[in-house]
Formats: C-alpha cells, structure tokens, sequence
C-alpha cells in the first residue's frame, strides 16, 4: 500500500477515535504509534466499547474478543494493521 493511502486510513482512524469519543482536540495531534490506552490518550474499557461499534459502522470490521481488541487497540498503527489485515490489504 502506498504511504499516501496508508496515511489517510491513519487519518481516517483518528478522525474515527475523536468523533466517535466526542475528544476535543484534533485529530492530527495524535501520534501514530502513542498509546491509546492509559499513559497515551487515556482511553478507558467505556471507550473502547464505543470504538469496537465505530469500527464495525466505519469499516466493516469487528472485534470479536478482549485478546485481539487489547492487541488492536494498542495504538492507531495497530489499528490501521488490524483493519487492512481484516479487509484483506494487509
């Protein structure tokens, strides 16, 4: 995948994440590769419930247990992975 298009779908995440948690800051400020749990954006388990319907809304894909959510979740990079890898780009 080109790095233009592996860069929108970082986009596309974060702009998920900031939207579907109602956060107020911009999108583009989060890191690729930073934590969304605890120390990074500080996400909780409430947080991560409306991420998975988020997910499954935006792109089609879902998370179907706690393993491979905490493994998904694990920063936007992951994200991004597991979505293609789901979709069939990875």
């Amino acid at each position: 995948m080109s790095e233009t298009l592996e860069q929108g779908l970082n986009d596309k995440v974060k702009e998920l994440i900031v939207r579907r948690l109602k956060l107020t800051i911009d999108p583009n400020t989060i890191k690729d590769d930073a934590p969304l749990f605890g120390e990074g954006l500080g996400l909780d388990s409430i947080d991560a419930l409306e991420l998975v319907v988020g997910l499954e809304q935006e792109f089609g894909v879902s998370i179907p247990d706690e393993d491979v959510g905490r493994e998904a979740f694990a920063s936007v990079n992951a994200l991004v992975a597991y979505v293609r890898k789901i979709k069939g780009n990875g």
